[in-house]
């Protein structure tokens, strides 16, 4: 194994520097450089693993990312801190909302997106056996502090009830599961949160496609823009499997604002908050 990072990762990276000594590798403020590094480790057959900052991780590098690593079908791991607006102050450059869109179009990865802390250690260990190439975008675990997390699964339903269904990328999906438990049961959503994307790989469960179907609507929640978003790819997916039912987006909606925040406050100004949704789910369920 061989470890590469940006740079980054100051009092925190220190414990793994001391384990992997000369197999961790500072590359410097040069991520280009580093993701083609990381692709010619793995052309040895070195376990090759990247972190950064997400939008360093994946946006500067593309290019490399795209020749480099996933033509030539390396399985170097990719791992970017800070998804959606995780670094919310520091404003658009290091925001992380077109991320696992941008990365899908290319062949031969996957992406990660966890949902709880406790997903990260099984998700590396997917991610480190997998032949492909990976994206973990990495995230901060918000679940009520009472919350028994499930074991770890590409898709989890979080709250069952009798209301609308609804899906969510990554450590979104924690900060509704309070709201939605406080509903009536013939109110609360039925909460599921994907973790790992495209969807060839991890096709809906069957029992959220029936409630889909049932209901005839789904509402969609994502740290992402709408463009190339995974709302997009389940969408698609409805369609060449026959499933036709109304589809409520709410998604990142810009990158610059008149001022900038936390990420609760950027998600807020994009609507994704919890009364936003709610909101949102009482217009579908009138539609």
């Amino acid at each position: 194994m061989v470890f590469l990072t940006g740079d980054l990762g100051f009092m925190a990276l220190e414990p793994l520097q001391e384990a992997l000594g000369e197999r961790f590798i500072n590359a410097g403020v040069a991520e280009q450089n580093m993701i083609s590094v990381s692709a010619a480790l793995a052309r040895q057959g070195l376990d090759a693993w990247v972190y950064s900052i997400a939008p360093f991780c994946y946006a500067r590098p593309f290019e490399q990312i795209r020749n480099d690593i996933t033509f030539h079908g390396l399985p170097v791991k990719l791992i970017g801190n800070g998804g959606g607006y995780g670094y919310g102050v520091m404003g658009p450059t290091h925001h992380a909302i077109e991320d696992y869109g941008v990365l899908l179009t290319l062949p031969n990865i996957k992406a990660y997106i966890p949902v709880f802390d406790h997903d990260v250690g099984d998700v590396v260990s997917l991610a480190g056996a997998s032949p492909l190439a990976s994206y973990i975008r990495l995230g901060r675990g918000e679940q009520p502090a009472d919350f028994q997390v499930p074991a770890y699964a590409p898709w989890r339903c979080l709250t069952r009830g009798t209301g609308l269904p609804v899906i969510v990328v990554g450590p979104l999906a924690g900060t509704y599961i309070e709201a939605f438990r406080m509903m009536h049961q013939s109110d609360r959503p039925n909460l599921w949160a994907i973790s790992e994307l495209p969807l060839a790989h991890n096709p809906p469960p069957d029992e959220l496609l029936a409630q889909i179907a049932r209901l005839g609507r789904v509402c969609i929640v994502e740290e992402h823009v709408e463009r190339g978003g995974f709302a997009a790819e389940f969408a698609l997916h409805m369609m060449r499997n026959g499933l036709a039912a109304r589809i409520k987006l709410l998604c990142a909606r810009a990158h610059h604002y008149a001022r900038y925040g936390s990420q609760s406050y950027l998600r807020k100004e994009s609507g994704l908050d919890p009364s936003n949704l709610l909101t949102a789910l009482a217009e579908l369920s009138q539609a």
